[in-house]
């Protein structure tokens, strides 16, 4: 059977028109959108994609400036113009074509374009806005890879999709997309004392790999792979949940360190089977004992980040029978620790943390790292042996 065309010029379509409509109901209150383009030099590749740029931006309605300064400028001058432009009332969109001349700091640019007008998508904020799911504006080529699948009737939810690239630009991005659940955060921390590691300022770092505070459980989990020697790059991961505490960044950190991710939920199919291909398998679900050794390859590293109360005396037997220490503690306070792994995975995986003893002190010191990190990040440039560190 012949496959189904996705036509990508109808979607298209379909959206300039509906986004033209929302410009004329702007334009009648008196707004008028605003897109500044920043093409550097005469690089022909990217001069045909501004014009295209700037000829969809006309024919929806949208006011529109190319701005196009020589290829010899500096960081320094195309900083003060992209600092003028966050300045200017009647742009709310400034679009940095890329690349850009050697010369030129690319992130710093991109950096410092304002995240409420970096239509682009890929500051920092805005990645972070993404993968704690909180409006933000999203980078356009994965925005527009969901819609294609949205508009064409293709089911997401449930789905094994598989993304071959980690680009910032699209394949982080859009395996963000397909994975998103919805949760929100504490937005009122600065994030240079977010030590948590969980404002979207410092999940976009993450994500984008610049330096910042990262999630304590996530830096903790991979503190006791490279310390226990257990190769991350070039394995298959999996990671069952996709919390903003865990899930996503500790799938992000092994995505930096060049493993193949799978992220696991509630939506996916056949998860015994998915988790029996992971050579790194980490369970934050929290449902002690869900993961059994029906969920383990022979062989592969463990890691339980579950830590659930047991107070139900079938459940302690399913897990613990026979254990006498178990046994004696459940007696004296009715309750015990469990994770999210069974305790008979012991007998099939290669490694394994324990609960408790495993991934928890792990978080608590990657705490404290954090806070240190957090003090030389603000205050290390006043101290030199700090800065030095």
């Amino acid at each position: 059977m012949a496959a189904t065309l996705l036509d990508g010029n109808k979607i298209a379509n379909e959206i300039r028109a509906e986004v033209a409509a929302e410009v004329r109901t702007l334009s009648a209150a008196g707004v008028r959108p605003g897109l500044a383009v920043i093409l550097v030099g005469n690089n022909p590749a990217s001069e045909i994609y501004v014009r295209g740029k700037v000829k969809s931006s006309e024919e929806v309605g949208i006011y529109s400036e190319r701005l196009t300064p020589a290829e010899n400028i500096t960081t320094d001058e195309l900083l003060e113009l992209v600092l003028e432009l966050n300045h200017r009332e009647e742009i709310d969109g400034i679009l940095v074509q890329l690349p850009l001349p050697p010369q030129v700091d690319s992130k710093k640019i991109l950096m410092a374009v304002d995240p409420a007008k970096d239509v682009d998508g890929f500051h920092p904020v805005n990645v972070g806005f993404l993968s704690t799911q909180r409006s933000g504006l999203v980078p356009c080529t994965p925005a527009g890879i969901i819609e294609i699948l949205k508009r064409s009737g293709i089911p997401i939810a449930g789905q094994e999709a598989v993304v071959v690239g980690r680009s910032d630009i699209v394949g982080k991005p859009v395996a963000m997309l397909l994975i998103n659940g919805s949760k929100k955060i504490l937005m009122a921390v600065d994030p240079a004392k977010d030590v948590d590691g969980f404002h979207p300022v410092n999940v976009g770092f993450l994500s984008t790999q610049r330096s910042g505070l990262v999630p304590c459980t996530p830096a903790g989990i991979i503190e006791i792979l490279k310390r226990s020697g257990i190769p991350i790059a070039g394995q298959e991961a999996v990671v069952v949940g996709r919390s903003d505490i865990v899930g996503k960044p500790v799938a992000m950190l092994l995505i930096n360190r060049n493993a193949t991710v799978t992220v696991c939920h509630s939506k996916t199919r056949d998860l015994p089977g998915v988790c029996r291909r992971a050579d790194i398998l980490v369970a934050a679900i929290g449902r002690a004992g869900m993961i059994t050794r029906d969920f383990v390859k022979p062989g592969a590293t463990v890691i339980d980040v579950g830590m659930n109360k047991v107070t139900d005396p079938a459940e302690f037997q399913r897990l613990f029978a026979g254990n006498a220490k178990r046994e004696e503690t459940f007696r004296l306070k009715g309750s015990t620790l469990g994770g999210d792994v069974h305790p008979e995975v012991a007998e099939v995986a290669g490694a394994i943390t324990p609960v408790p003893g495993g991934v928890g002190p792990l978080t608590i010191a990657m705490l404290m790292s954090n806070t240190v990190k957090a003090a030389k990040l603000r205050r290390g440039s006043r101290v030199p042996e700090l800065s030095r560190a």
